[in-house]
């Protein structure tokens, strides 16, 4: 008789292939690094071949590895799904979602508003940091879903779900654009709306300075609206007495940015998909034709 695989070890085994090493792994399925490598001689056992080579101290998988990866990830998918199915008791839990507070102002209240409303007993934790921040607490089994600014240096599947204008903007009610040099309030060094302002500032050869920095949407939007810096932000990052600052006073068009949503890859749940199904019903506005033709 074919022997059955066993869900909790594959669940470990995709663990240890995302993070890439047994240790890593660990910590994401909540098990001691000797359960885990115990769980992974029985996994090899089961299947007859070795699944794992050693690298130095990673853990890269064999050529059947790779084969089971697949099949791994789906019978633990469906697993999942057909619990979540079968199940007739109403959702009930704790959920996580990150997101950047440049979109909590403008996006978080319908989403909160439409999950609790047809999710009453769920409690949703929320988190606001930076989208490299919020990967990382992807990766490590501390969120379950993340909204991201989707950029290149995010080697990370990403489900693109809204495009949004990037903006030049300054205050209404002064001239900072007019100053030599000009005074920026921008995002941290890591941060590519930064970078792709500085870009096309020093393509120009406008002379600028970097008068605020700060990861805080909130901060960043203060430094504007008194007058002391200008800014690039999207356009659901307007806020009332600010102005939009284009080629006629000498800004450049940006590139759009792309929001993107990450799911927790060790932790599948019916939780998670729930909330995503609300997030992508509030923010898409691209189509998959429009995503192609990028």
């Amino acid at each position: 008789m074919t022997a059955l695989l066993d869900i909790d070890q594959l669940r470990t085994f995709i663990a240890i292939s995302e993070t890439g090493s047994f240790t890593r792994a660990s910590e994401v399925v909540h098990k001691t690094q000797s359960a885990v490598s115990m769980q992974m001689k029985r996994l090899e056992e089961r299947v007859g071949k070795p699944i794992f080579s050693r690298d130095g101290r990673a853990s890269r998988l064999t050529d059947e590895g790779e084969r089971l990866l697949d099949y791994a990830r789906r019978i633990v998918r469906l697993n999942m799904e057909a619990v979540a199915s079968l199940t007739n008791a109403e959702l009930s839990g704790r959920v996580r979602l990150g997101v950047p507070d440049d979109y909590a102002d403008r996006y978080l209240p319908e989403i909160m508003a439409r999950f609790s409303h047809t999710h009453p007993n769920v409690e949703l934790t929320v988190v606001c940091d930076p989208s490299t921040d919020l990967i990382d607490r992807i990766d490590t089994g501390d969120l379950d879903l993340a909204i991201i600014t989707d950029c290149e240096m995010i080697a990370r599947e990403t489900e693109i779900i809204r495009r949004e204008q990037l903006l030049w903007v300054g205050s209404s009610r002064h001239a900072t654009h007019l100053e030599e040099p000009l005074p920026l309030a921008l995002g941290r060094q890591s941060c590519n709306w930064r970078q792709e302002a500085i870009a096309q500032l020093q393509a120009l050869a406008r002379p600028f300075r970097i008068l605020y920095t700060s990861s805080n949407s909130t901060a960043v939007s203060a430094a504007v609206l008194a007058g002391l810096a200008i800014s690039v932000l999207p356009e659901s990052g307007l806020r009332p007495g600010m102005r939009v600052l284009g080629p006629s006073e000498g800004f450049p068009a940006l590139a759009p940015c792309r929001i993107g949503l990450v799911r927790n890859r060790h932790e599948h749940s019916a939780l998670a998909d729930a909330l995503a199904d609300h997030i992508v019903q509030g923010l898409d506005n691209i189509s998959e034709a429009a995503i192609a033709a990028e």
